[in-house]
């Protein structure tokens, strides 16, 4: 199949969710790395929840640090989303060329080739985003080409893929659940005939798939923030 629209309108949805969700994601970061035992600068326990998180980053550090390491984030999705989303249903179509055949299982194992792949592809990316959302305002002087620079120079190429098993699990595990339950969602809203197949149905069945996603990889996403 050469439909290459799959691959163009993942990167772009993934890019645009990217802006609109990015300070939330910094918060979470920060609460995830936060009372490490192995690093001594993130002992203390600062946040006590995400609100408190949120508005104590904003206040102290300011709203650049919530969107500090937002260009290697954008880098990612243009690569990670694309691969991901344009994967999945190309994989799909290609296992299952009519949609009335799909099965949840054939799209869980579309869903966690797709995450795989994306995911490895765009680890150092993923790598650099993190590592500046960490940082925030301190390593705001930092653009994302030395830092990407700097983590080449001091730990090899590896260092730009450390981290990239649990990241691939993560991702799997992401694809494997949020891209068949949008489907799923999707379909029997569609099948229980109150809303049809409309945008309330596509915004509805992307916010469970989402939530079901976030859901399934915390563990995964603590663990690769640790190594």
């Amino acid at each position: 199949m050469n439909d290459w629209r799959p691959f163009l309108y993942g990167g772009v949805a993934s890019i645009v969710a990217e802006c609109g969700t990015f300070p939330i994601d910094t918060t979470k970061t920060r609460l995830q790395i936060q009372g490490q035992i192995i690093d001594r600068s993130l002992t203390e326990l600062k946040y006590r929840g995400m609100s408190h998180a949120f508005l104590r980053i904003f206040k102290e550090e300011g709203l650049q640090s919530l969107y500090s390491g937002i260009a290697p984030a954008l880098l990612r999705q243009a690569s990670y989303g694309t691969i991901k989303i344009g994967v999945y249903h190309t994989l799909k179509r290609t296992l299952v060329p009519d949609p009335a055949d799909e099965t949840l299982s054939v799209n869980v194992l579309c869903g966690v080739i797709a995450g795989i792949l994306s995911s490895a592809a765009a680890n150092p990316t993923d790598l650099l985003k993190v590592r500046m959302q960490v940082k925030g305002r301190e390593g705001s002087g930092e653009d994302m080409f030395h830092a990407f620079i700097n983590i080449y120079k001091q730990e090899g190429l590896r260092g730009l893929w450390r981290g990239v098993v649990p990241t691939a699990q993560r991702a799997a595990t992401v694809a494997g659940v949020e891209l068949p339950a949008y489907d799923l969602c999707k379909k029997v809203i569609v099948q229980s005939g109150y809303l049809g197949d409309t945008k309330p149905t596509h915004f509805l069945s992307s916010f469970l798939a989402g939530l079901a996603g976030a859901i399934a990889s915390t563990p995964i996403d603590v663990v690769k923030l640790e190594l």
